[in-house]
């Protein structure tokens, strides 16, 4: 299991972090060598460790390649986010980059389930992950159908103190939101390319150029306007109490 920090943040080893991404160790070195993931504090007996950010960030990366980007183009990415950004804000990134591919599920055993989500999974987790949509029970006994995208994010969700019919009302919320804002964009793209010249390749070109653009323009506008809204209501809370 994964060491803690003095703060009792957990620290993985290169294979613990490599078996929670779902990636081999050669990946996360090879990444690491090209600096596209920043290196590990060093612990006892010269062990690199790395924090809950190396795995947001690595899981960032791998959806961004998966997207078709290049290395070089990846790198750009994440020069451009900014500094100091959480675990959660990455997973933010890595979830609005993802919403961009066709839905996609994994097959996966029960032990690799748990690898990956780095703990033992209780019948009650698996019941609040499959309603979040990260897993689905496969035909046969042990076996499951897991979304890459969401998991990480469902199991954080694990831990916090809300209700299951809260977390999904939010999901609804912000997948009714997500589509249509997706909806506009793909019709101001096509009605640009259009307006230029009415090539497919082209509007390929312009949606892949405007993905990285798009999505920290969302994850900015988001956490912006969700502040906003907790403060007002911390607010209004002050003044009636």
């Amino acid at each position: 299991m994964a060491a803690e920090t003095e703060t009792g943040e957990a620290t993985l080893t290169v294979d613990e972090l490599a078996a929670r991404a779902g990636v081999t160790v050669r990946t996360v070195r090879f990444y690491s060598t090209r600096g596209l993931l920043p290196p590990p504090e060093i612990g006892p007996r010269r062990v690199g460790r790395y924090g809950p950010g190396h795995l947001s960030r690595l899981a960032l990366i791998e959806e961004l390649q998966h997207q078709g980007l290049t290395l070089a183009a990846i790198e750009r990415y994440l020069n451009r986010l900014p500094e100091g950004l959480s675990p959660q804000d990455l997973a933010i990134h890595r979830a609005l980059v993802a919403s961009w591919t066709p839905d996609g599920a994994e097959e996966t055993t029960r032990e690799e389930l748990e690898r990956r989500a780095g703990r033992a999974l209780t019948e009650e987790d698996v019941d609040r992950l499959a309603a979040l949509n990260a897993l689905q029970r496969g035909e046969t006994a042990g076996s499951y159908l897991v979304d890459p995208a969401l998991l990480h994010l469902g199991v954080r969700l694990l831990d916090v103190p809300i209700s299951p019919e809260a977390i999904l009302a939010a999901r609804t919320v912000l997948v009714e939101h997500a589509r249509a804002t997706a909806r506009e964009l793909s019709r101001l793209f096509r009605d640009e390319v259009e307006a230029q010249t009415p090539d497919i390749a082209a509007m390929k070109s312009l949606s892949a150029h405007m993905q990285p653009l798009v999505v920290q323009a969302l994850v900015t506008a988001f956490q912006r306007s969700l502040n906003e809204e907790l403060r007002e209501a911390y607010e209004d809370a002050a003044r009636g109490a």
